[in-house]
């Protein structure tokens, strides 16, 4: 796939899947804009690497669930680009916590990031897309938007059940000229991953039918696919990517 001088802005793109997704847009050609929202060390870092693949890439500071910062963001990527081609929307929280214990802060600050902030970004984004008569957005949900195993997440699960129904509404909105997709990811071999028992994380190996969990640059490759002209007859649809996990 090529991306050549394409515009793709990450969101939540410092690290994890987010920085996979912008490495490989950077290889293929992209110029690829890098959001965070408090680790400027890190999109510091990850910048200058999808530099040195010669892309004209930049690093901007904001938090996907204040509008003030979203209009701010996509301004400045107009007035340095001129357009916007591709839109993953990938900044996410994730809070757990057991049933009983659980804020309505907690879901405040789940919601706000991942839907509310999907939905600004995309509000945004979109008007240029639909003035260009082109675009590709992304979507990053979860299989837990999908399947609800354990409660200790259920502000985390509503989110991304949401957040897979915004899809489908963002992909009326915007069409005819705009592809609006959704990526589940089961299990992900990420740094969130550490704080866990290596006992649990055997358990829910078990579960999954390739008995390993997904490489980051596994999804970013069903990203790029979905943000490619290759997928141009896919609309409002949510692909699963979760090795193929046994629903007990």
């Amino acid at each position: 796939m090529n991306f050549s001088n394409k515009v793709v802005l990450v969101t939540g793109s410092s690290r994890g899947i987010g920085r996979s997704i912008a490495v490989r847009f950077a290889k293929e050609g992209a110029n690829v804009i890098i959001n965070y929202r408090n680790n400027t060390g890190e999109a510091e870092v990850i910048t200058e690497i999808i530099s040195n693949y010669g892309n004209d890439c930049i690093s901007i500071k904001a938090d996907v669930s204040k509008e003030n910062d979203v209009k701010e963001m996509v301004n400045k990527i107009i007035e340095k680009y001129g357009r916007i081609d591709i839109l993953v929307n990938n900044a996410g929280i994730a809070i757990d916590r057991d049933f009983a214990d659980r804020k309505i802060k907690d879901w405040h600050d789940t919601l706000d990031t991942n839907l509310i902030g999907v939905f600004l970004v995309s509000k945004y984004v979109g008007k240029y897309m639909r003035e260009q008569k082109y675009g590709k957005i992304v979507n990053i949900s979860s299989t837990n938007g999908l399947d609800t195993t354990y409660t200790y997440s259920v502000d985390y699960d509503a989110s991304k059940a949401a957040l897979i129904n915004l899809t489908k509404n963002l992909a009326i909105e915007f069409s005819p000229y705009v592809n609006v997709n959704a990526v589940a990811p089961g299990w992900v071999d990420t740094e969130m991953n550490a704080e866990l028992s290596k006992e649990y994380l055997r358990e829910e190996k078990e579960k999954i039918l390739l008995k390993r969990f997904a490489e980051p640059e596994e999804i970013a490759d069903v990203v790029l696919f979905l943000a490619s002209d290759k997928a141009r007859y896919i609309d409002g649809e949510t692909i699963r990517v979760d090795g193929g996990i046994k629903l007990l």
